[in-house]
């Protein structure tokens, strides 16, 4: 059966009802930097990197250009190098593998817990070699992966351990913030994340004073002074404009997401009887930040386009598994090896989910979703 779209009532995200409540700070700070003419490095960047490292609970943040940059950072600062191999999850965007792929090293891929979505431990430890470098924990959809024993694990054999935290900014694992849980993390401003930019940007953060050095130093040319550099580096600076409005929402972050675990709580007080899905489930020692509200089915198509039909955008995160990517080919997997990821890529569904929602608006998601399966209403 086919369901024909209907106009967009209930976006899947909305940033302009964001950068509604914020739109005068916001040009305040904009207006700033202008008459300052101050883009590129200043102390609206030095203020926000203090800020967010304080917020995490670490040393020192770097902040760089993009999420994908700030894990190439990391690692070149490492010194991986051709023919190590890092460990990570079968299941997140592409941006987590790609710095690796680009220094040479091999990422070793590894399946994930069917509960939490994140790195499985145990598969992690039996993917381990002479030549693993590092382990490397996706916080998939703002929820902590089981850092403890992938810390054991990491200091069993001398190990590095890198979080992913591109979609987590802010939730905690056992009483501690994602950022300050290994050796360094990796955290995207993208528009769309829970702390994001207007525009690109992203952050280093650890409790490493020489190795923020080394990547801050990595990320603006290899400099040591304006015409003098160590190394070859890279571009890569988060820039006045961006640092300024991440300050004035960073301030705001704890609540909002608060109001995203909220609304999850409504979801599953509307959708817990539904047999035919899976609801998000989260440890008890963690806090999801929920970046997505990701929801499993075997009929996930036709319920998004069932749902469509009442107005009400959904996403996909992410269909299709690393391990079958084309960009990933050459790591020689094939399909059924990692069959947790392979079935949530075929089942996931992620339902309207940012802090401006109304208690309406969820409603009328979790009513849609039990009309098509033949619930009564709620």
């Amino acid at each position: 059966m086919t369901y024909a779209a209907a106009p967009v009532a209930i976006p899947q995200l909305s940033l302009a009802r964001q950068m509604a409540e914020i739109r005068a700070e916001v040009d305040a700070t904009i207006a700033r930097a202008l008459d300052a003419t101050a883009f590129i490095g200043g102390d609206a960047v030095s203020s926000f990197e203090a800020a967010f490292a304080e917020y995490c609970g670490v040393a020192r943040c770097v902040g760089v250009g993009n999420g994908t940059d700030a894990l190439l950072a990391i690692f070149r600062a490492l010194g991986v190098r051709p023919g190590d191999e890092v460990i990570a999850p079968a299941m997140s965007f592409i941006a987590t593998l790609e710095p690796l792929m680009l220094l040479g090293a091999r990422p070793v891929l590894a399946d994930i817990d069917p509960v939490t979505m994140t790195l499985d431990p145990s598969q992690a430890a039996a993917r381990l070699t002479s030549r693993t470098r590092a382990l490397l924990p996706v916080h998939l959809y703002g929820q902590p992966a089981d850092m403890t024993p992938l810390a054991a694990l990491s200091e069993q054999h001398g190990l590095a351990l890198i979080e992913d935290a591109a979609q987590a900014h802010g939730a905690l694992y056992q009483g501690r913030r994602v950022g300050a849980l290994g050796m360094a993390a990796a955290f995207s401003f993208y528009p769309g994340k829970n702390l994001g930019a207007c525009g690109d940007g992203g952050a280093v953060t650890t409790q490493d004073p020489a190795l923020a050095e080394a990547m801050a130093r990595f990320c603006d040319h290899g400099r040591l002074t304006k015409y003098e550099h160590a190394l070859a580096g890279v571009n890569s600076r988060l820039d006045a404009l961006q640092a300024g409005i991440l300050s004035i929402k960073l301030a705001r972050l704890d609540g909002w997401n608060q109001r995203r675990q909220q609304w999850a709580e409504r979801y599953r007080l509307l959708l817990e009887d539904v047999a035919e899905i899976a609801l998000p489930q989260t440890r008890e020692d963690r806090t999801h930040a929920y970046h997505q509200y990701v929801l499993r089915t075997d009929r996930r198509d036709d319920l998004a386009r069932f749902l469509a039909q009442r107005g009400i955008s959904t996403g996909l995160h992410y269909p299709l598994p690393l391990h079958l990517q084309p960009a990933c080919a050459a790591l020689g997997y094939a399909p059924g090896d990692f069959p947790h990821a392979e079935s949530l890529a075929t089942t996931c569904l992620s339902l309207p989910m940012f802090a401006e929602l109304t208690e309406a608006e969820v409603d009328a998601v979790a009513q849609g979703v039990r009309a098509f399966f033949g619930y009564a209403a709620r």
